[in-house]
């Protein structure tokens, strides 16, 4: 399952990112996957200190965004890190890895995000090109946007044919690591939210206690 939101950064909050985008020292994005053949962009370097303040605008943001915590029922997210694709860069097939080495621990990908904050008329080409069956399913987002899916999907960056493509990514380990259990949550919630007013409060509280239970039930919190 595949969330996008249209608005999560605020015009101020793109304003600020894309200014890093200029104006900051960013490195080769192999540095973090060292091992990849496919991995062609940059990123911004994590010992420049517009890494730290980026990185928590950027989670202050979706935080903030009940939809996404809605959708994701984070147990702990990456650091969001900003990505540059010059021209001909891509990011080739891949899946995302399963464990990151963060601190204070590690943490398993269950979700992959994609927060986009070039302006996509100002770059050719820069897809996010996700795999789904048989088809591909591309995003190319207005600045501020964003998009959430499944981090065991196959997914790629096309080439960039010109401009700039600068994006934010980070990744997920959710309170519920089953994605169909995850969906059946989310499904539930999003109905509670739309019809709890249309029943009768006991009907209403019985659909939470089914929430909850099942929350409880396949869901972890340390």
């Amino acid at each position: 399952m595949f969330l996008e939101i249209q608005d999560l950064l605020t015009p101020e909050e793109v304003a600020q990112m894309q200014e890093w985008g200029r104006t900051r020292r960013f490195v080769d994005g192999r540095v973090s996957n060292p091992n990849s053949p496919v991995k062609n962009n940059l990123q911004l370097d994590t010992n420049d200190p517009a890494f730290a303040e980026s990185a928590r605008v950027l989670a202050g943001a979706l935080r903030r965004c009940g939809e996404f915590m809605d959708f994701v029922l984070p147990k702990q997210v990456a650091p969001p890190l900003l990505c540059k694709y010059a021209p001909s860069m891509n990011y080739g097939l891949h899946a995302d890895s399963a464990i990151l080495p963060l601190s204070p621990r590690p943490i398993r990908s269950d979700i992959s995000g994609t927060i986009f904050i070039a302006d996509p008329s100002t770059y050719e080409g820069g897809e996010l090109s996700i795999q789904l069956g048989t088809r591909r399913i591309d995003f190319k987002g207005k600045p501020g946007s964003a998009v959430f899916y499944p981090s065991t999907t196959l997914h790629e960056v096309k080439p960039v044919a010109s401009g700039e493509r600068l994006v934010a990514i980070t990744f997920i380990e959710s309170q519920v690591s089953d994605p169909a259990c995850r969906e059946l949550l989310y499904q539930l919630k999003e109905l509670s939210a739309q019809e709890g007013l249309n029943v009768s409060w006991e009907n209403r509280t019985r659909l939470q206690y089914v929430i909850a239970s099942l929350h409880r039930m396949w869901g972890s919190a340390s």
